[in-house]
């Protein structure tokens, strides 16, 4: 199995973020990371890219953790209602995802969230009072309380 090193432009979850040079499984990177431009081949051309994207990265997440602070502190006031098909006895038809719990958060007045930052405890799949994680920033996360009702 032949393993590529490549240096990523964006922010992968579970991999790292712009900026970091990663080596994975050549099928990963020839089929996921490459043509989605979420990564480029690690040449020296390239490393002196990396640099300039790292000090870019520096200076934004000197703003954006303040940014993400006050984000956060925005998140812990809200109430949030997601509505979801329930049966009898509260039990759910499916389960809620994070796409629907961003939609309930911009739904109830909060900012509009990316629903890959948002962490489930665990498949919820009851009405009734739940505590989600959101990830805003690499170092800050705060947990928003949810309620699920039957709609």
């Amino acid at each position: 199995m032949s393993q590529m090193k490549l240096i990523l432009t964006q922010e992968v979850t579970g991999l790292g973020s712009s900026g970091d040079t990663v080596e994975v499984k050549g099928g990963y990177g020839r089929n996921y990371l490459l043509p989605r431009g979420l990564a480029i081949q690690a040449t020296r051309g390239a490393q002196k890219q990396v640099e300039s994207l790292r000090r870019a990265r520096a200076a934004r997440d000197v703003r954006s953790q303040e940014e993400a602070t006050a984000l956060a502190g925005q998140l812990s006031g809200l109430t949030v209602r997601v509505p979801a098909r329930a049966g009898a006895g509260g039990r759910l038809f499916g389960r809620v995802t994070t796409a629907d719990v961003a939609a309930a958060v911009t739904a109830a007045g909060g900012p509009a969230l990316d629903r890959r930052r948002i962490e489930l405890p665990s498949s919820i799949k009851t009405t009734g009072e739940h505590t989600v994680t959101v990830r805003v920033h690499p170092e800050v996360t705060t947990r928003l309380a949810i309620e699920v009702v039957p709609g």
